[in-house]
């Protein structure tokens, strides 16, 4: 049996398969279906300071290729959280990822000093929520925010920090350069693209927010080159995500330059995928007598 286990900036992984946020909750509903902690690791929904209640109107619409979401990140806040979430994950034999987002730089820096003081493995910044006091661009669009807000939450925290980045950035490889030059312990890219749907008997656009965030298979090719790119130019690790459906997209991922991969969009149509995946890698590495995923990571 091949060796499926990576390093991630010292944390070890069983494995390379991470549910990404979002599209796995906080894992009970899935623990129910079969045992999480085969995972790598999950990525929990979006933690923000305060519960939110999310988007009014339509939330997932399927398109071809993909869904585009407007969930508008409803949780239950970071103190409820702790109380009635945490003691499950703090159960479970798979490292614990705890994505964190906000409306400003002080609810994120907040939200980020009540994590630290539990025992968690990583955390996995958001910077593609909207700025507030910047009119709603988000964090991680400009290097220049980008790297202010990295700058000051790795102050507040030892614990390992991931950036999760924006593809709507206007240079994703000079901010995760950025990232990397304020303290980031590895990135995790990409987010999904913000586009358009349209309701055409109604003549209006189908989600309340107008715009909303594409993922899915289509997006692949571009989270794809993006990881390469940022690959070649950074030294912390990658966690590489944006349309993996399947354990040969995981291994195009790894070979792009991804340590660690996240599977979002393929959870909601076939639940058992991340374990289909973990099980493919395995098999692949076998039939490739690869001894270690370390020979393929960034082989393009």
């Amino acid at each position: 049996m091949s060796n499926t286990q990576v390093n991630f900036s010292s944390i070890e992984f069983k494995n390379p398969v991470i549910t990404a946020s979002g599209t796995f909750g906080f894992g009970r509903e899935y623990n129910e279906i079969y045992d999480i902690n085969a995972l790598g690791g999950i990525s929990t929904k979006g933690i923000t300071l305060k519960r939110r209640r999310g988007n009014k109107g339509m939330r997932i619409w399927e398109t071809p290729s993909g869904i585009m979401n407007s969930v508008g990140l409803e949780n239950p806040g970071v103190d409820d959280f702790i109380r009635d979430e945490l003691p499950f994950l703090k159960k479970l034999d798979t490292n614990m990822i705890v994505n964190i987002g906000g409306s400003t730089l002080e609810e994120y820096i907040e939200a980020v000093d009540r994590v630290s003081k539990q025992k968690v493995d990583m955390i996995e910044l958001n910077i593609s929520c909207p700025n507030v006091k910047e009119g709603g661009m988000a964090f991680g669009i400009k290097t220049k925010t980008a790297r202010k807000i990295v700058k000051e939450i790795r102050q507040i925290t030892n614990i390992p920090l991931i950036i999760k980045l924006s593809p709507n950035a206007e240079d994703i490889v000079a901010i995760a350069r950025a990232c990397e030059e304020e303290g980031a312990d590895g990135i995790s890219l990409i987010n999904t693209f913000k586009g358009l749907a349209i309701d055409i008997n109604n003549r209006k656009p189908i989600f309340d927010n107008i715009y909303a965030g594409l993922s899915g298979p289509a997006i692949k090719p571009i989270a794809l080159r993006m990881v390469n790119e940022v690959y070649k130019e950074v030294s912390i690790p990658i966690m590489g995500m944006g349309g993996i459906m399947n354990w040969k997209d995981g291994i195009e991922f790894m070979m792009a330059g991804a340590t660690c991969i996240q599977v979002g969009t393929a959870n909601f149509i076939n639940p058992h995928i991340c374990i289909e995946i973990i099980k493919g890698i395995e098999d692949f590495m076998d039939r490739e007598n690869i001894k270690s995923l370390e020979e393929i990571i960034g082989i393009i």
